[in-house]
């Protein structure tokens, strides 16, 4: 008690650093096998966190796009209640495949279960089944090395030839139509995307194929399809690639967008190009739809919005977990950690670094099926 009491204090007394560390953090990224060196963002309100009986240590796999949301909510949270999270962020396909073999405690996916994966997932949670919670929102932001352009406006179909090999050519008419005004250098455009399977991958494509099925002609899903470009693993490593490549374009995170990485803005149709923020995610998000059934939330987004400041390529991370048949040994620490990263003190963490909240109606249903969990 003496312990947990110190510890208590000890994050309660981090919280007047809370912006400074957000900035930290979005400044110094994360890699794929560690902790970011920032976070304490998300202690400030860590004395608020309600342990219960969490002990030990958690494993967990998946979603690289939410590793800086996981690394600040670790460090507030293993502060507050002294349990270990091993979050290691190799990306979706590999998360969900180390939840349905029974490895970790739960995992971060950027797409829903399929019905395979809940079927494979019945193994492994006795009595029940995986299920998602969608925890962590944001934008998908298009990165670019172009130099000397400083703001680029790019619309779907734009992006749908870049990324298959269509438009090569940093001054291709098509480009510069979307860019009057702006002196586009004769450079080679290097496309990267993920090279493993990922949900970032399955949210960008989803993106071309509900807005420009007529130049994005493939079915989509976590694995890349398109033919061309170069390749990255996990959004670290696309987003490094994009930092030290000129010419380079590439999709990951919006925390991933720094370092001489620019955000290309989005012509939607709306009155104005829309640039990624917490923000416009946030206003393209609010229009999903909850489609899961049962206690499972997953969601549809709407990759067409033109509503205004709404920007359309988005995703929405889920953390996957059994919704009965969950390990006796990890259950309290893992119910309160979901716990604290669903409520509001762990929802306030996220715009500050990058992410957008998931919309109050959503993230209502997602505290309720935490505390249900068994």
């Amino acid at each position: 008690m003496k312990l947990q009491r110190k510890n208590r204090l000890r994050a309660l007394s981090l919280g007047a650093v809370a912006v400074s560390g957000a900035l930290a953090l979005t400044a110094c990224g994360s890699d794929d096998n560690g902790g970011t060196s920032g976070g304490s963002s998300a202690s400030a309100k860590a004395g608020s966190i309600k342990c219960d009986d969490a002990k030990g240590q958690l494993l967990a796999d998946g979603s690289s796009a939410q590793k800086n949301a996981i690394d600040a909510w670790v460090k507030a949270f293993s502060q507050a209640c002294g349990v270990q999270i091993n979050y290691k962020g190799g990306g979706s396909g590999a998360g969900v495949t180390a939840f349905t073999q029974g490895q970790v405690a739960f995992a971060g996916s950027d797409s829903a279960l399929k019905p395979e994966e809940v079927a494979a997932s019945k193994k492994v949670c006795d009595g029940g089944q995986g299920i998602d919670l969608p925890m962590v929102g944001g934008p998908i932001a298009v990165g670019y090395n172009v130099p000397g352009v400083d703001n680029l406006v790019l619309d779907a179909p734009t992006l749908a030839k870049i990324f298959d090999s269509k438009i090569t050519k940093w001054n291709d008419p098509a480009i510069a139509a979307l860019n009057k005004g702006v002196k586009l250098p004769d450079l080679k455009i290097q496309a990267f995307h993920r090279s493993d399977e990922s949900g970032t991958t399955d949210n960008f494509t989803k993106y071309l194929i509900a807005t420009t099925p007529e130049n994005w002609k493939y079915s989509g899903g976590k694995a890349w399809q398109a033919k061309g470009g170069q390749s990255a693993p996990q959004s670290a490593g696309v987003a490094q690639q994009v930092k030290q490549t000129s010419g380079a374009i590439g999709y990951f995170e919006l925390s991933y967008v720094k370092d001489g990485i620019k955000s290309v803005s989005i012509d939607t149709g709306a009155s104005k190009p829309v640039a990624p923020s917490s923000e416009s995610a946030t206003a393209g998000i609010a229009a999903a739809k909850v489609v899961g059934t049962g206690k499972d939330l997953a969601l549809q987004l709407d990759y067409k919005t033109k509503a205004e400041g709404a920007y359309p390529i988005t995703l929405v991370t889920y953390e996957i977990v059994c919704d009965k048949g969950n390990k006796a040994d990890t259950l309290p620490a893992t119910k309160a950690f979901l716990r604290y990263i669903a409520g509001e003190d762990g929802q306030k963490v996220l715009a500050s670094i990058g992410y957008a909240p998931v919309p109050d109606e959503i993230i209502a249903k997602v505290r309720t099926t935490i505390e249900g969990l068994s």
